[in-house]
C-alpha cells in the first residue's frame, strides 16, 4: 500500500493537478478570509470556510477524475492488481495520496486563525471545528471522486459524473423539501446522501458525534464499495464469475445496510450525550439554571412547535431537543401548519409566526412566537431611507424556561418599585428580566398609599438620588416589620439623607462615607473606581462565583454597625479587597492615594440583612452600594453577570427555587481592529503571493518534465 501511496503522490505532483488543486483551494479560501475576516474584521473563521465548499463541486472532480480510470483506460490496472498487494490496499494507497494533496491546503488555512487572534480574541475552538469539518467534507468528496472514478475508463465522464454526484449531495436537504415538506421514506432514505446539513451542524459551533460519524462511515462505505467494484473485474465472465459477482453485490448491500442502520441508530442519540457545544457564548447548551429548574419539575408539559420536524429552525430544534432529552415531563411535538392550519387557534386568537411554540400543562398555556426568540435591531439606512434588521441574540432557552413555569406556577409575585425620589428606572432588558421571571412590576409614590400592598412579594428602591419623607421611611419600616423584603439600591444622593440612613440602621447597616477607591489591581478594573468585588456564594449571586465578574462604578462601601447581634444575620456576598478605602473629599481629590479622613476597608459592596421577628416571621434588606449596578451599561462590561444577579435577587423573594429569567445569548461579536495596511499586506500574501507560488512552482516541475 505504501508503495501505491507514494507513485499516486509524486504523479500528481509531476502533472501540475496537485499543484492546481491546492493553489486553487488557497486561493479561495484566502480570498474569502481577507474580504471577510481581514479587511471587515469578523472575528468568525467559519464563514470563510463555509463559503468556499461549494467549490469541492468543480475541485474534486478534475483531482479524482483520473485515479482509476486512467488506469482502467491504459490497461495499467492489470499491473496493479496482479501486484502482491490487496485490492484494498491499492485503494487505500491511492485515495490517502489524494487525500495527502487535500491535507495540505487545509493544514495551511489552519495557520490562519491564529492571524486573526494577534488582532483580538476570537473563539478560536469555532475556528478550528470550521476546518474539521471543512476537512470531512472534503475527504468524504474526494472517496466519492475515487468510488466514481472506479466504474469507467473515461476521465471526462468520471469528472461529469462526480460533479453530479456532488453536486446532489450537496442540494439534497432542498430536493428533499421539494418532494415532501413533512418527510417521508423516500426523503429519509434520500437524506442518507445529504452531505450539506451535516457539514452545517458543524459550522453552527456544536461538536456533533453524529455529523463527525456521517462523514467517517460514508468515506468508508465508498472506499468499500470502490474495492468491490475492482473486484469484479478480475475475473473473466463464467460461472464462477457469475458467483463472485453475485458475493460482491451482496456484500455491497450488506455494508450500504450496515452503514445505513448505524447512522439512524446514532442520529437517535440524545442531543445532550452527541453534540458538544463549542461556542464562545453556548448558544446551543442549557444554563445550569434551566437545569436545577426542569429537575424540580413534577407535572407533564407538551411543548408544540408550528413547523415541520424537517424545516424547523436548525438552532430552535436543538435547544428543544436538549429540552426534551432533559426531562421525561417535557414533551416536544411537531405540528404542520399546512396540515393543520388552525391548530393554534386553540390556545390564542393572534395570528403566530412559523416555528413559534406553545407551551401547554394541565393549568393553562403560554405562546412564545418565533419573533421573541431571537432579539433583532433595526438600524435606518439614510441611503435607502428604510430600516435594516440585524439579530443581535438567541433568546430561545429564556423563553421557554419562562414559559415552563409560567405554566406551572400558582401564584404571580409582584415587584413594587418606589418613585418620586430621583429613583432610576429600569431599562428594557431589566425589565424583560422580570417579565421572564414571571414577575409582575409596578411603580407606585408611597405618598398615595397608606402603606406598602399586602400583596408585594418585595419592595425596590433603585437608586435615589434624594431622601425619603419621614412617612415614607415608616411606610417602608412598618412593611418590614411584617415581614417584607426590600431591595435597596443606594444612589449618589445630592444632600444629606436621614431619613434613608435611618431605614438602613433599622436593620443595623450604614454607608461609608464618599466612593470606594480599590487598590488591589485584581479588583477593579482600569480604574480604581470601575470596581470588581469578590463574590461569595449566595443565592443571589448563584451561578456567578467563578465564572463571571460582577461589575461595580462608582460604589458606596457598606457597613454593619454590630454584626454580633442575635436577631440579625448578615450575608455578605459581594466584598471589596482589605486594601480599599472611602475617598471622602472627592472635589479635592488628585490622586487615588488614601488621604486624612478617608475610611478604612474593607467593605461590603452587597449584604443582605435578616431580621428575626417577634412573631417569628422575618424581614430581609438586601442592599446595593453602586446606583449603576443594574443598569445596561454596566450589564454589557460583564457579560451579562449583573442582570443575573438582578434576576436572582428577585427570584429569592419571589419564592422561585431557582431563577427562570435566563439572560438573552448575544450574537454581537467584538469585530477585529486591523489597521488597513496590515489587512491588505496580509491579502495579497494569502491571496496572490502563496496559491501563484504554487502555481509557478508546478509549472516549472511540469516544463522540466516535459523537456526529458
Amino acid at each position: 500500500m505504501f508503495a501505491i501511496y507514494k507513485r499516486e503522490l509524486k504523479s500528481y505532483f509531476r502533472t501540475f493537478t496537485g499543484f492546481l488543486f491546492i493553489a486553487v483551494t488557497l486561493f479561495f479560501v484566502g480570498l474569502y478570509f481577507t474580504a471577510v475576516n481581514l479587511l471587515q474584521g469578523y472575528p468568525y473563521f467559519s464563514y470563510a470556510v463555509s463559503s468556499v465548499v461549494i467549490l469541492f463541486l468543480i475541485s474534486v472532480p478534475v483531482l479524482t477524475m483520473r485515479i482509476l480510470a486512467e488506469e482502467r483506460r491504459s490497461r495499467t490496472d492489470q499491473l496493479i492488481l496482479t501486484a502482491p498487494v490487496s485490492v484494498g490496499g491499492v485503494v487505500m494507497g491511492k485515495f490517502l495520496a489524494l487525500l495527502t494533496i487535500f491535507a495540505i491546503p487545509v493544514g495551511l488555512i489552519s495557520i490562519y486563525p491564529l492571524i486573526l487572534n494577534s488582532f483580538g480574541a476570537i473563539p478560536m475552538a469555532e475556528a478550528y471545528l470550521a476546518v474539521l469539518a471543512f476537512f470531512l467534507y472534503g475527504m468524504m468528496a474526494i472517496a466519492a471522486g475515487v468510488l466514481v472514478s472506479s466504474v469507467t475508463e473515461s476521465q471526462v465522464i468520471a469528472a461529469v459524473l462526480t460533479f453530479l454526484v456532488l453536486f446532489l449531495a450537496y442540494m439534497m436537504d432542498s430536493i428533499c423539501g421539494l418532494i415532501s415538506s413533512t418527510g417521508n421514506l423516500i426523503t429519509r432514505i434520500l437524506g442518507c446522501l445529504d452531505m450539506y446539513t451535516p457539514f452545517q451542524k458543524l459550522m453552527n459551533g456544536t461538536l456533533d458525534v453524529k455529523s463527525v460519524f456521517y462523514f467517517v462511515s460514508m468515506t468508508a462505505l465508498a472506499l468499500f464499495l470502490t474495492v468491490q467494484s475492482i473486484q469484479k473485474r478480475r475475473y473473466s465472465l463464467s460461472r464462477k464469475t457469475f458467483a463472485m459477482g453475485a458475493y460482491s453485490t451482496g456484500m455491497a448491500a450488506t455494508a450500504v445496510g450496515i452503514i445505513v442502520i448505524a447512522n439512524l441508530v446514532l442520529g437517535e442519540l440524545p442531543a445532550s450525550w452527541a453534540v458538544l457545544d463549542v461556542t464562545s457564548q453556548k448558544l446551543y447548551s442549557l444554563t445550569d439554571q434551566t437545569r436545577e429548574y426542569v429537575k424540580t419539575m413534577d407535572q407533564d408539559v407538551t411543548i408544540y412547535v408550528i413547523a415541520p420536524e424537517e424545516n424547523c429552525d436548525a438552532v430552535l430544534a436543538q435547544t428543544l431537543q436538549r429540552y426534551d432529552d432533559l426531562s421525561e415531563h417535557i414533551r416536544v411535538e411537531y405540528v404542520d401548519p399546512n396540515v393543520n392550519p388552525r391548530f393554534h387557534t386553540q390556545y390564542t386568537s393572534e395570528n403566530i409566526s412559523l416555528n413559534s411554540l406553545i407551551v401547554v400543562s394541565d393549568k393553562r398555556n403560554a405562546v412564545i412566537d418565533y419573533n421573541d426568540i431571537y432579539e433583532t435591531d433595526y438600524d435606518y439606512d439614510y441611503y435607502t431611507g428604510g430600516y435594516s434588521s440585524n439579530t443581535t441574540g438567541y433568546d430561545g432557552e429564556g423563553q421557554i424556561t419562562s414559559a415552563l413555569d409560567k405554566v406551572l406556577t400558582d401564584d404571580v409575585p409582584r415587584v413594587y418599585m418606589t418613585q418620586g425620589h430621583g429613583e432610576a428606572s429600569l431599562s428594557t432588558a431589566f425589565a424583560n428580566a422580570l417579565k421572564k421571571e414571571n414577575t409582575e412590576y409596578e411603580s407606585i409614590n408611597l405618598m398615595d398609599y397608606e402603606a406598602v400592598p399586602e400583596d408585594a412579594a418585595c419592595l425596590l428602591i433603585h437608586g435615589p438620588t434624594g431622601d425619603f419623607s419621614a412617612d415614607d421611611t415608616e411606610k417602608v419600616t412598618a412593611y418590614l416589620e411584617r415581614g417584607g423584603n426590600v431591595v435597596l439600591v443606594t444612589g449618589i444622593a445630592e444632600g444629606e439623607t436621614p431619613n434613608l440612613d435611618s431605614l438602613c440602621a433599622y436593620m443595623g447597616l450604614q454607608m461609608a462615607e464618599g466612593l470606594v477607591v480599590e487598590q488591589d489591581q485584581a479588583n477593579y478594573y482600569r480604574n480604581p473606581y470601575y470596581l470588581l468585588p469578590n463574590l461569595s456564594y449566595s443565592s443571589y449571586t448563584a451561578g456567578l462565583s467563578g465564572q463571571y465578574y460582577v461589575f461595580l462604578p462608582f460604589a458606596q462601601g457598606i457597613l454593619i454597625q454590630d454584626e454580633g447581634r442575635e436577631d440579625i444575620s448578615y450575608t455578605k456576598f459581594l466584598t471589596t479587597s482589605d486594601s480599599a478605602f472611602a475617598k471622602a473629599d472627592l472635589s479635592n481629590m488628585e490622586n487615588y492615594d488614601r488621604g486624612e479622613g478617608d475610611t478604612e476597608g474593607p467593605f461590603a459592596l452587597g449584604v443582605s440583612a435578616v431580621k428575626t421577628l417577634e412573631d417569628g416571621g422575618s424581614a430581609t434588606l438586601v442592599m446595593y452600594g453602586c446606583e449603576q449596578i443594574f443598569s445596561d451599561e454596566a450589564n454589557m462590561m460583564v457579560s451579562g453577570a449583573n442582570q443575573i444577579m438582578f434576576t436572582n435577587t428577585v427570584s429569592t423573594f419571589a419564592k422561585h427555587e431557582v431563577s427562570v429569567s435566563i439572560p438573552v445569548k448575544s450574537y454581537t461579536v467584538s469585530y477585529l481592529m486591523i489597521p488597513q495596511s496590515r489587512a491588505v499586506l496580509l491579502g495579497v500574501l494569502l491571496t496572490v503571493a502563496v496559491p501563484f507560488g504554487c502555481l509557478a512552482a508546478g509549472l516549472v516541475i511540469w516544463f522540466r518534465r516535459r523537456k526529458l
